[in-house]
């Protein structure tokens, strides 16, 4: 028994952390709210695409060079053809990635895509879709959550 305690005490410590981590959602980003709103969209093509799977995790994405007016948007949509369509929200704004260089008045994005997708992708014989940089686009909308809570307030005040 005492040699199976820090086994047992490992595992209760994860499915601790599972438990609580795993009710915690920290994106209120709509896929389909956000797609079909009728806000002004703007959408920027990759300026690169990595797509190097074999080599683990985080090696499958895009790089988007984005007009600094949009840093305020709290949500941005990535969409490679063939891998679907991901939201979340904007972080990570770096003047660098990769020998890339942002322009002035820009800052740039990289966005993933889950490598057991580009996996998949691969095997179908998709390899050349995914790596192809005008396949990958992000899609910003002018604050869609803030006017609808501004509207929803305004509704209630009436």
């Amino acid at each position: 028994m005492r040699r199976q305690l820090p086994y047992i005490l490992i595992l209760l410590l994860s499915l601790s952390i599972i438990t609580l981590w795993w009710t915690v959602n920290d994106s209120e980003c709509n896929l389909k709210d956000f797609l079909a709103s009728k806000t002004t969209k703007f959408q920027v093509q990759a300026t690169k695409v990595v797509v190097q799977p074999w080599r683990g995790r985080h090696h499958v994405y895009g790089i988007f060079m984005v007009p600094d007016e949009y840093k305020q948007s709290p949500f941005v949509v990535v969409t490679v053809q063939g891998a679907g369509s991901y939201c979340s929200k904007q972080f990570g704004h770096k003047k660098n990635f990769d020998h890339i260089f942002a322009e002035p008045g820009t800052y740039l994005m990289r966005k993933f895509i889950r490598t057991r997708i580009a996996l998949r992708l691969i095997l179908q014989g998709l390899y050349f879709q995914i790596n192809d940089q005008q396949n990958w686009t992000l899609t910003f909308t002018q604050d869609i959550y803030s006017s609808q809570s501004s509207q929803n307030s305004s509704g209630s005040s009436s």
